[in-house]
């Protein structure tokens, strides 16, 4: 089959850190257009906006849509109304009700809808998850650690309201967290640490709930030096199963667990491809409705001045 023509609306650092290669890599794909408001690919054309981009390049099939959170919506809305399938940078949208409307308007088109947790593509994630399985899950600690200086510089957008803060990396732990454990898990309490002259967190502290009422503890904090830490322990009847690394390795009582060489945009990207083939929704809104809870229930609590 010929290769599906993609463009990328929102060439930021996440784009060229990772979609650019990934796309580059994969012979499904033929990248041929970029949208993006203040930035150009050298050798592809490159417009302003959606608008221009599907008006000037209407041989684009897909798009992958990697703006900030906030700008999401508006973009695979017009992106899907106009006949294209679309991929959505995490987290899918700025709200829950955004990624609803989306899969509505997909279904209605039957067009493929995207919503891509990388960490979940992880190379770890997948065999955590065949280990767990009939297993009784005990209980769960999520530790997710990181400098914001060193991951979103010079990045005001992650302090506004929308752009997550803490939850931008955060999110990631949580999507791979309702990817492994099978059955509902709901937030039980939180603390959010809101610098004061920032809309989010900084720090979260989080209590959940998995099934039979299974504790699950979350740290994360955007605060980090030193070595980052994104960590998840899992105490089973089985023993201690631990994902490090984001979930690129695995352990059990801390023997280290064989996992497939493969990274998480080259796999995002093949199952990306094989969506547009039977035009499918891959839509999980679990991890970003855990954040939205935390906002809506967790305590506030009012931190010193974020300095960049």
């Amino acid at each position: 089959m010929p290769p599906i023509k993609i463009a990328i609306v929102g060439l930021g650092k996440i784009a060229r850190d990772q979609h650019l290669p990934s796309l580059a890599a994969n012979p499904s794909f033929d990248l041929i257009a970029i949208a993006s408001p203040h930035n150009q690919l050298v050798g592809t054309p490159s417009y302003q906006d959606v608008e221009t981009l599907l008006r000037e390049a209407p041989s684009v099939e897909a798009v992958a849509v990697c703006t900030t959170p906030q700008a999401r919506y508006e973009i695979a809305r017009y992106a899907l109304e106009h006949g294209r399938h679309v991929l959505l940078e995490k987290p899918p949208g700025a709200t829950v009700s955004e990624v609803t409307a989306l899969c509505e308007l997909a279904s209605k088109n039957r067009l493929c809808l995207f919503a891509s947790w990388h960490s979940r593509h992880a190379r770890a994630v997948e065999p955590a998850r065949a280990w767990l399985a009939g297993r009784k899950i005990h209980a769960a600690t999520i530790t997710w650690k990181e400098d914001v200086r060193v991951w979103h510089p010079g990045q005001p957008w992650i302090w506004k309201a929308g752009g997550l803060g803490v939850f931008d990396p955060g999110i990631n732990a949580l999507s791979i967290l309702t990817r492994i454990i099978p059955g509902v898990i709901r937030l039980k309490s939180g603390e959010l640490l809101f610098p004061r002259n920032s809309e989010t967190p900084i720090a979260a502290n989080l209590e959940l709930a998995g099934p039979h009422a299974m504790p699950i503890r979350v740290e994360l904090d955007f605060r980090q030096t030193g070595p980052q830490v994104w960590d998840i322990e899992i105490q089973s009847d089985g023993g201690l199963l631990r994902l490090s690394k984001g979930g690129t390795e695995m352990s059990v009582d801390d023997a280290p667990v064989p996992v497939p060489a493969t990274a998480e945009y080259p796999n995002l990207y093949a199952h990306f491809a094989q969506l547009i083939r039977t035009r499918g929704i891959d839509v999980d809104c679990a991890p970003l409705q855990l954040a939205a809870d935390a906002f809506l229930c967790g305590r506030r609590i009012e931190v010193a001045p974020f300095v960049e």
